[in-house]
């Protein structure tokens, strides 16, 4: 018992000295980069639903300010985020025996255009698309505010990594 005893120590600073790491942060270098500009992002889809703007910039921004330590300004930032909801559309999945759809798919389309006037070579224009499924027996009105708050989550998820995340 005693020849094991000297590796208690041993065992407790080691412990200490496991690195750890977070992914849901970005890989900004806060020295270069400071402020950023997120603009409104207008809805130019041929079907619309209003508040989905309202959500996804809240989102979007919510995003931004969790996970960096970027101040958010109007005009004149180190980066920059404008863009536009491009797609909001319905199409039927599944079809049953009787050639009616048993699922519809809700899909949201946003274009991104994310300047970075630090590094040009950063700058990304470019949309992302995102979706749910939903049973076709339920109506759009009753689970639209839902389904557009998971898709405008994982657009908002997927514009991070791609822009500020830099994974």
């Amino acid at each position: 018992m005693l020849k094991w005893a000297w590796m208690l120590p041993l065992l407790v600073v080691l412990q200490g000295c496991i690195p750890s790491y977070k992914f849901n942060g970005s890989a900004l270098n806060y020295d270069i980069y400071k402020t950023i500009d997120i603009t409104e992002f207008p809805i130019r889809a041929a079907l619309v639903y209003p508040p989905l703007q309202q959500t996804f910039e809240n989102k979007l921004l919510d995003t931004v300010t969790r996970q960096t330590r970027l101040q958010e300004i109007d005009g004149n930032a180190d980066l920059e985020m404008t863009g536009e909801i491009t797609g909001y559309s319905l199409s039927p999945q599944s079809v049953g025996e009787d050639a009616y759809a048993t699922e519809t798919r809700l899909t949201i389309t946003v274009r991104v255009k994310y300047t970075d006037t630090k590094n040009p070579s950063n700058d990304i224009d470019q949309s992302f698309s995102a979706y749910r499924q939903f049973s076709s027996t339920l109506m759009l009105t009753d689970v639209q505010d839902d389904l557009c708050n998971e898709i405008c989550d994982e657009l908002v998820n997927l514009i991070f990594n791609a822009t500020l995340g830099n994974w």
